[in-house]
Formats: structure tokens, sequence, C-alpha cells
């Protein structure tokens, strides 16, 4: 392992440190691990970053880069004060190492970098939680529900926005040129060696299919161009999604593979954000019937490497386009595990869906990733059922009467 201190040029202030720290891993693969660099005048200010590399790099390279991503997309944000739009009275307290306690109790597996499969009772608290979720989808909004293909046009994404906004998290699907010679030629250079890597990009057939960072760019695609019937409508679905996190993950937080449940809102401005806002005030109910310790707070996506990336992230935190709701997983320690967003009318006028009176329609979605959820309330309860709160108990025996979650 190879140690650099890359040096700011102007420090970045503690309002600062969290964007600051969600792209470092981006600079370069080879960075194992790192740690921001506080003191001076101002305690909290970061003036250095110290990267751990698994490999000899050019700091000076590294440097240039970090003082690019602090000077184009993380000083320019204006520094909005974090506002907390709801706490939950819960006073339970989270384990400490429930991680470790699952993988040794075999209830979760680390199938590879990002990757966990669920098994037993975290399985069952899955399903369980997606179902009382489903109860309020079903029951508040009336909505259409479907099962998507997990592949995903690459041209969703390109015209949503997503290819310029989120370039680190993007995943593609290749496939070989449909030739016989490239079969052949793959074939036995596959049979003559351990590992392919790099040797199968250069016979791949230009790549129109991705995995999906999220269930809703399947609504926006499968109404693209449409006129919808009514004023107002709703989608829900459950699905993969996949997002690159690089060695952000851990645990079951910030997962390669993941599972979201999402509903979509689709209609007027006022019906947009009615919804948008009914939804998380019946989560927050939820998670008190719960008993679950956690907030809900104004919050900002991940925009990364484009040259409008701070105007975004502060226009959506002033504007509080999207609310996260967190959940406590250890002393002082949270995780985000949903999210309840406006789009104005980016996506309407993206993918050409007009209401039924010819004009553009708002949207609005509504995400929890299923994983963090449920491992946000092992954290808080344990994986023995015996003491999970009944709300939980009883929509599992209502899940299992449904054939659902059977093992």
């Amino acid at each position: 392992m190879h140690s650099y201190r890359l040096d700011l040029e102007e420090p970045v202030s503690g309002a600062h440190r969290d964007e600051l720290h969600r792209r470092v891993y981006y600079l370069s693969e080879s960075i194992t691990d790192f740690r921001l660099v506080t003191g001076g005048p101002d305690d909290d200010a970061v003036g250095a970053v110290i990267v751990t590399t698994d490999r000899p790099v050019d700091a000076e390279s590294l440097t240039k880069k970090l003082r690019h991503v602090v000077d184009t997309e993380v000083l320019p944000q204006l520094a909005t004060p974090p506002k907390v739009l709801w706490r939950s009275p819960s006073s339970r307290s989270p384990r400490t190492d429930t991680f470790a306690r699952l993988l040794a109790a075999g209830v979760v597996h680390e199938a590879g970098p990002g990757q966990v499969a669920l098994g037993g009772t975290a399985l069952t608290a899955l399903d369980a939680l997606d179902g009382l979720l489903r109860e309020i989808i079903h029951d508040e909004f009336r909505a259409l529900e479907y099962r998507y293909p997990t592949l995903l046009p690459v041209s969703a994404l390109h015209r949503s926005g997503y290819l310029s906004s989120f370039p680190q998290h993007l995943m593609f699907a290749a496939r070989l040129e449909g030739d016989l010679d490239t079969y052949r030629a793959f074939a036995e250079a596959a049979a003559s060696r351990e590992g392919i890597g790099a040797d199968v990009l250069h016979r791949c057939a230009p790549v129109d299919r991705c995995l999906p960072p999220t269930m809703c760019y399947h609504t926006f695609d499968q109404f693209a161009g449409a006129t919808l019937p009514d004023e107002n409508t709703v989608v829900t679905a459950k699905g993969g999604s996949f997002r690159h996190e690089s060695r952000y993950h851990r645990t079951m937080e910030r997962l390669a593979d993941f599972t979201i449940r999402e509903t979509v809102f689709l209609g007027t401005a006022e019906f947009v954000r009615e919804a948008r806002d009914r939804f998380r005030r019946r989560a927050t109910e939820l998670v008190e019937r719960l008993d679950l310790a956690g907030r809900c707070e104004v919050a900002s996506d991940p925009f990364f490497a484009g040259a409008a990336t701070a105007a975004q992230v502060s226009s959506q935190r002033l504007l509080e386009l999207k609310h996260e709701l967190h959940l406590d997983v250890g002393p002082g320690e949270s995780i985000s595990v949903g999210s309840f967003n406006l789009h104005e009318r980016h996506f309407g006028e993206a993918f050409g869906i007009k209401g039924p009176g010819g004009g553009t329609v708002h949207s609005a979605c509504v995400g929890f990733g299923l994983e963090r959820l449920t491992y946000a309330l092992l954290c808080q309860y344990g994986w023995d059922i015996d003491d999970w709160p009944s709300l939980l108990k009883e929509q599992r025996r209502d899940t299992l009467r449904a054939g659902r979650g059977m093992r």
C-alpha cells in the first residue's frame, strides 16, 4: 500500500465536508482508503486529503483531480444548514456490529463487492416491509403495479440526463458482437486462460442496454411520447437496481446490486407535490408504528462530473425537491432508506409525456431501498422474529397466507 497527502488550495468548510467525502473514491480506482485532514483556524475545515492506494500513482495528477472537483463541484455549492422535517420519537438504540453478527449467523452472505445475499429472517423482514409499503401505495394512491424487465435501454438514461449527471454510477450490459468469428475467437481465448477481463470489451457489440440505477426510468420510458388518459397517474414497481458505488459500499448500504420499491406520480404540479408529501407523512407514521429511531431531512442527489453540478445540488436543496428518510444503524450513525423527490417538468419534457389537456406532466417519485430498510430494522430489533414489532409480525403472517415469502 502507498500513502499520499493531497493538499487543497482552499480549505473545504465543515458545511461542505460530506460533499467532498462522497467524491474522493471516484477520483481514481487505485484509491483504497482516505482520510480528510482537518485543523487550522477552522477546526472543521478540510485542508488536505490523505489517500491510500494499491499501487504507486502520480500524486500531482491526483491532487489536480481533487482540486478540480473541489473548485467546480464542492466549494461553489451554497452552504445550506441541515433541515430536519421530522424526527422519530423512538428512543430505540441500534445494536453494534450487526452486520458481522448477521454474517456469522448465516442470515446474510457477501457474494462480492457491494453484493449481499439475504436469507432466513432477513429475507422475511424484507418481504414484510415491502408488504407494508405496498399497502400504503395501493390503499392511498390506487397505483398501477408493474414488474419491469431488468435491462433498461441506454436511450432512457440519455434522454433523462442521467448519463451526464451521474456517470460514476453507470453499469452497462454488454454482449459479444453477433458474428461466428467473434464467438470462436472468444471461446478459444476463454479456454486458454484463467481470466478474460479486458479481453471481452473489444469483441462486444455497441452497448444499447444498461442496468437500471432505479425503477422510475422504466416508468418514464414506458410512457415516453404518450398522452395519459387521466389527469393524474400513479405507477409502482419493485425490482433490481444497480449503481457502481466504488469503495463506498459497506454492510448493506450503498450496494452495487439492490432492490428498490419505487412509486412514480405523473400529473399536475399540485397533485405530484401533494402525493409526494402525503407518502412522506404515511412513511413516517409507519416508522413510528414500528418504533424505529430515525429522521427525515432535506437532501440532494450525488450529481458528479458535470459543469452544472454545484448549481444542481444547491437548487435541489433550496427548493427542497428531495427529502430523505434516515434510520439509525449504530451509535451516531444512520443510513438513508427512502427518498421523496419532486422533478417538476424535467422528466415530462425529457420523455414527451402529456396530460389529457396536452400539457407536459409534472412528476415525483418515492423510492425505498429494501435492503437498507431491512438492515436498519435488524440493527434496531435483531433477527429473532419474536423480538420484532407486532405490526411486522402480523404483516409476515399475511404475506405467508398470500403465498409470498415462502421459504
